[in-house]
């Protein structure tokens, strides 16, 4: 089976080898990374990837801040993604995390019924107290989540889409594929293998991506979202801006929205030593392990840099008390007189 990996990266260098690994452990066969306005050496890393046939690296190919749909435009014609049986969409910061059979994605696949489509639910991992950046596999560092059920008071989370060739595609968005639904409704399910409901295949809902009931979902699989990831990291996160839009601000809303750890969940450290001995196999190719160690160095001096800033310090010291849930989740907690250390 073939799958491509489609994702658009700016300044995410130290965390480039194990996002590859991890995804060649669950069978992901292609990579095609779009990159823009890099200074952490990623788009060197990549290039070297790209000389050793592990990925294919182009630069973003937009002409304004829509970094991300641009890219996606230009993939459907490339060729890792018109031979793919399947295209993945997925940022750097999202694993995949397979409950079912062997854990791969043709499991998955299979486990759903082999359909044209299948959006998989987002568990956002929270931060966990982690302020220092470490040079170590992101899914072995934070365990904790929100509610899978529950998110900011919201029973319905967003998804992001696997795509068979098949799929009666319009375009992709980042999230899901899109179609003209009048004409044709092909077989789309969940990550439970469960047809996605009605609204979130319309394209002029405006609210489609919350229309999607996170309850029961994730049977099969899970998708998590290391959104924050160290302090560190986050404090330069905020400074790069991301894919989609530039120079947005990461602000503390977009953190407590993400640092809820009210559970527990190390079933993705099953990939653990797969992912490892993947990640050793790659450092040991030619010039590989020599940039992802500039990438890391480079990660760090920006986190100095930005801490020589006041701005930056007084983030990090609004950041480090911020309370863990978001202001919806926070009045409600509230409301039905939860008290801290309870969970809903």
């Amino acid at each position: 089976m073939g799958i491509t990996a489609v994702t658009c990266v700016k300044n995410e260098g130290p965390f480039l080898l194990e996002w590859i690994a991890f995804n060649r452990v669950i069978g992901v066969t292609d990579f095609l990374f779009y990159s823009n306005d890099c200074t952490d050496a990623t788009d060197l890393l990549l290039d070297r990837l790209a000389a050793h046939g592990l990925c294919a690296h182009l630069p973003n190919p937009a002409t304004n801040r829509n970094y991300q749909m641009q890219a996606l435009k230009a993939a459907r014609r490339h060729p890792l993604v018109r031979q793919a049986d399947w295209v993945w969409i997925a940022d750097v910061d999202e694993f995949l995390n397979i409950h079912v059979g062997d854990h791969t994605i043709p499991a998955l696949v299979a486990a759903c019924g082999n359909p044209k489509a299948i959006s998989i639910t987002f568990q956002f991992m929270a931060n966990g107290g982690l302020e220092t950046f470490a040079d170590a596999p992101v899914i072995s560092q934070f365990l904790r989540s929100h509610n899978p059920d529950i998110w900011c008071a919201e029973t319905a989370i967003e998804v992001k889409s696997l795509v068979r060739r098949d799929f009666p595609l319009e375009y992709y968005g980042a999230h899901r594929p899109f179609h003209d639904e009048a004409k044709e409704r092909p077989r789309w399910t969940d990550g439970a293998g469960r047809p996605v409901p009605p609204p979130f295949r319309k394209r002029l809902n405006k609210r489609r991506i919350r229309a999607f009931p996170a309850r029961g979902a994730r049977a099969f699989a899970t998708l998590n979202h290391y959104a924050l990831r160290s302090l560190d990291s986050y404090l330069v996160k905020n400074d790069r801006g991301d894919v989609n839009r530039e120079h947005r601000a990461f602000d503390d809303t977009y953190w407590r929205e993400r640092n809820d750890g009210a559970y527990f969940d190390d079933s993705i450290l099953r990939y653990l030593p797969a992912l490892e001995a993947e990640m050793d196999r790659l450092m040991a190719l030619d010039g590989v392990a020599v940039l992802h160690a500039e990438a890391v160095r480079l990660h760090r001096e920006k986190r100095d840099a930005l801490l020589a800033q006041d701005s930056y310090r007084e983030m990090r010291d609004q950041l480090r008390p911020a309370s863990p849930y978001a202001a919806s989740e926070a009045a409600l907690r509230e409301e039905i007189g939860l008290q801290p250390g309870e969970t809903l």
